[in-house]
């Protein structure tokens, strides 16, 4: 499943900003999978954090292969040194029995929280054990799909940015900006600032200022990465 969009997200965008209108012409059509289970999209983004995309997804693999279907019964099945030997850290591992706990026990509401408001569904994931509000973010745009999803503390998108508009530096108040001439389709011109970060526009380049002789976004941190990526 990719994350959906069409021709009046793009539309409004190419209206409301021709320069990202050029780039959304250049790339065309993005697919973007998304997990549309929100238990496993919170246990596949807690076991992300900090490693590499093919590390995670070996893990995910192992878990599948043990448990066929990941689930909150079958997470509090297992105990602690089980779920390490997935390869996950202990704390990780903690993190995930406790979300599955939650769940399980009612004080977490799956279902209600697909019927928040952006600001709360972000809030009530972000007082989890081992989720942040990049990550609640993130869990919003490539599971429950919201449309307006646009992260401050991304950097890709960051970079992305500065890439498409020739920004040295993007402070919040230059963010915001940009929030709201993309709103209500913020996470369609997400898609595309991560596209052009990872280099989707040939002969773009980042004109952050150089820092010990290297750009300073080129040493992208692991958010920044796997926000660019699939999820």
């Amino acid at each position: 499943m990719y994350f959906q969009y069409g021709d009046k997200e793009i539309e409004y965008l190419k209206k409301k900003d021709q320069v990202l209108g050029e780039v959304i012409e250049k790339i065309g059509h993005i697919e973007r999978e998304v997990d549309s289970d929100l238990f496993s999209s919170v246990i596949h983004h807690i076991i992300g954090q900090q490693i590499s995309t093919k590390a995670q997804a070996t893990i995910w693999r192992r878990m599948k292969e043990q448990f066929g279907e990941v689930t909150a019964e079958s997470i509090l099945a297992a105990d602690i040194p089980e779920l390490q030997s997935f390869g996950m850290t202990f704390r990780k591992a903690e993190y995930i029995k406790d979300f599955a706990g939650k769940v399980q026990s009612g004080a977490f509401d799956l279902e209600g929280i697909s019927r928040l408001p952006d600001n709360e569904a972000i809030k009530m994931l972000a007082a989890l054990k081992g989720i942040g509000v990049w990550t609640a973010e993130m869990i919003l745009l490539f599971c429950l799909q919201r449309p307006d999803i646009f992260s401050f503390d991304d950097l890709a998108i960051q970079r992305g940015l500065r890439m498409v508009y020739h920004h040295r530096k993007i402070d919040r108040k230059l963010f915001e900006k940009y929030r709201r001439r993309f709103s209500p389709y913020c996470s369609v011109a997400s898609l595309y600032l991560w596209a052009v970060a990872g280099g989707a526009v040939p002969g773009m380049r980042d004109y952050a200022p150089k820092k010990g002789g290297n750009r300073g976004t080129d040493r992208t941190n692991k958010r920044g990465q796997k926000s660019g990526q699939k999820v």
